[in-house]
């Protein structure tokens, strides 16, 4: 039997899907008491998200293979390669679309780090692996409502299929969320290697697949790192300077000395600031190239950028 709910979510689904989407994450972001830090007064983990979409079969998703890798799935085969058990019942998809989402670190969680200079706070660190678990539940939960819709959906990231690569330049994964964000017009790339979004490059974003026909949003940049400051007018080195690893120079990200900084020797640190057990998570965390920055919550002004230093 269907309920009014029930009947009510698909009305307003088939009447304006992608806004009915977007109001559903906002909503459950907002109202989920996972989306809580237990450890610091309940207070929420992330603020409201950004949403947005894209055609499955964008030729963006093709190139990231030529880019990072043939292993690098597109959104259809990511879909394909769910729908595979079932095979004989469902047909392959007409449409594929990207739902991505971009959750912002709270005031307080930035703040907190910004006065960090060799290690996460307790509470960045706690985002960094509480805030997953919530990544990961909300993906859930849009994958169910839109089932429960009649539709086919999966997140790519908690699927079976999702794993990594050990290449001479770092570790790569099979669905990068910040290169899938970036194809759903919500950032560019920074100097670290993060997504400076709308909402700021301190953040962490998730997405997931589906059958449903969904409309694609612009990518209003001019390239795909034209909101960073120091690639833009060479004004603002942050970033560099705030590396507690000298992982970040004006040549990029060394991803091999922020590993090893991050699995070695912050435990190291942590030993000698007696800090260790307030941390939750197999490492610490650091994010502090993503606070204290021109970008942490916002797309820096550029007319400010030459004056900055």
């Amino acid at each position: 039997m269907t309920s009014s709910k029930d009947s009510l979510n698909r009305e307003l689904f088939e009447a304006n899907s992608a806004a009915f989407i977007e109001k559903a994450i906002k909503k459950y972001v907002a109202r989920s008491p996972r989306n809580r830090h237990q450890a610091f007064g309940s207070d929420r983990i992330f603020g409201e998200p950004l949403v947005g979409f894209a055609d499955g079969d964008d030729a963006i998703f093709q190139d990231y293979k030529a880019i990072m890798g043939d292993f690098h799935l597109t959104p259809r085969e990511a879909l394909e390669k769910h729908l595979k058990p079932k095979k004989g019942k469902e047909k392959c998809p007409a449409n594929v679309s990207v739902i991505s989402f971009v959750l912002p670190a709270t005031y307080k969680t930035r703040l907190s780090n910004r006065r960090e200079t060799l290690i996460a706070s307790p509470r960045w660190n706690h985002t960094r692996f509480l805030g997953q678990d919530f990544i990961n539940e909300l993906s859930r939960h849009i994958v169910s409502l839109l089932e429960g819709l009649g539709c086919q959906a999966l997140a790519p990231e908690i699927a079976d299929f999702f794993g990594w690569k050990d290449f001479a330049s770092g570790l790569a994964s099979n669905w990068s969320q910040r290169h899938i964000a970036y194809a759903a017009g919500l950032g560019t790339f920074s100097l670290s290697d993060g997504l400076i979004t709308p909402k700021g490059i301190a953040m962490r974003c998730g997405s997931v697949v589906t059958d449903v026909k969904l409309p694609p949003n612009p990518r209003d940049y001019e390239n795909y790192r034209a909101n960073c400051l120091f690639y833009w007018d060479g004004s603002c080195r942050r970033c560099i300077e705030r590396c507690p690893a000298d992982a970040i120079s004006e040549q990029g990200h060394d991803k091999n000395k922020c590993r090893e900084f991050l699995f070695v020797k912050q435990k190291e640190i942590l030993k000698k600031l007696r800090r260790d057990d307030v941390y939750i998570g197999h490492y610490p965390a650091c994010g502090l190239c993503q606070t204290k920055v021109p970008c942490e919550s916002r797309i820096p002004p550029k007319a400010q950028g030459k004056n900055r230093q």
